[in-house]
């Protein structure tokens, strides 16, 4: 089944250092761009993360210190990079939980300033779970009935997503095509920030989603522990979090 698409939706994969949004780096982006007449373009590239790869990771995706020494960094790429993504959707396999958090931190670190916020996600992993419960090499034997050769590099992950997707909505005729439904589909909850520390309530209010606080009102708990916005700001949480809560406490002294 084709995409029924109102924008461009961008199917893409990051491979990195780690699994740490806040301390790790991107080393490969690899991205399938399908418009909405059915026009696909594809895009991957080496980037240099400025930090030695831990030998664990290449383990996974195979991509080594040597082969991206020469490369150009994320801050390099990054205007070029947000004017590709821009107007577009966005899709990926456990991308709501990993690459979007991780994309939107490393285009935070780079100073530049692109607006995820507005864009739909559509995380493929999220609707194959509620579905099957699998793994993207099952999902792709189990939709696709194809074995992913080369899996962990990113190029072949982002093909095999866009094409699960497919599968799925032939697979599914409860699933909607359309990208607002796959994105509300395939989200667990609506987060505030893209690491999901806090969350928006059925009232559409910003809740805490961790920690002691979890569950409370953010306004209430700047309110009454003014101590806990200079925790986050000093601690070990990613910019778009702090950016988020800066922006709610903000906005309670410009309603005074």
């Amino acid at each position: 089944m084709q995409l029924n698409l109102r924008n461009p939706l961008i199917f893409f994969d990051l491979e990195t250092t780690g699994i740490n949004i806040v301390k790790d780096r991107i080393v490969q982006i690899a991205y399938v761009k399908v418009h909405p007449n059915g026009k696909e373009e594809s895009k991957e590239r080496l980037i240099n993360p400025g930090m030695p790869i831990p030998p664990e990771s290449t383990a996974i995706h195979h991509i080594t210190d040597e082969m991206v020494k020469d490369c150009p960094t994320f801050r390099e790429i990054a205007k070029s990079l947000a004017a590709q993504i821009e107007g577009c959707d966005l899709a990926g396999f456990n991308s709501n939980r990993f690459d979007i958090p991780m994309l939107a931190e490393e285009f935070l670190r780079a100073d530049v300033d692109i607006d995820l916020n507005r864009r739909k996600f559509v995380d493929v992993q999220t609707i194959f779970h509620k579905k099957e419960q699998r793994t993207l090499v099952a999902a792709y034997k189990f939709y696709c009935d194809k074995d992913l050769v080369d899996a962990h590099s990113a190029q072949a992950d982002t093909m095999a997503t866009y094409e699960v997707l497919k599968a799925q909505l032939d697979r599914y005729p409860d699933l909607t095509n359309d990208i607002n439904e796959l994105s509300k589909y395939s989200s667990f909850t609506i987060n505030v920030d893209f690491a999901g520390r806090m969350v928006y309530n059925e009232k559409n209010e910003e809740v805490i989603n961790f920690g002691k606080y979890k569950g409370q009102l953010v306004t209430e708990v700047l309110k009454n522990d003014p101590s806990y916005y200079n925790w986050i700001m000093n601690g070990d949480f990613t910019l778009n979090t702090k950016k988020m809560l800066t922006e709610i406490k903000l906005r309670g002294f410009n309603s005074k």
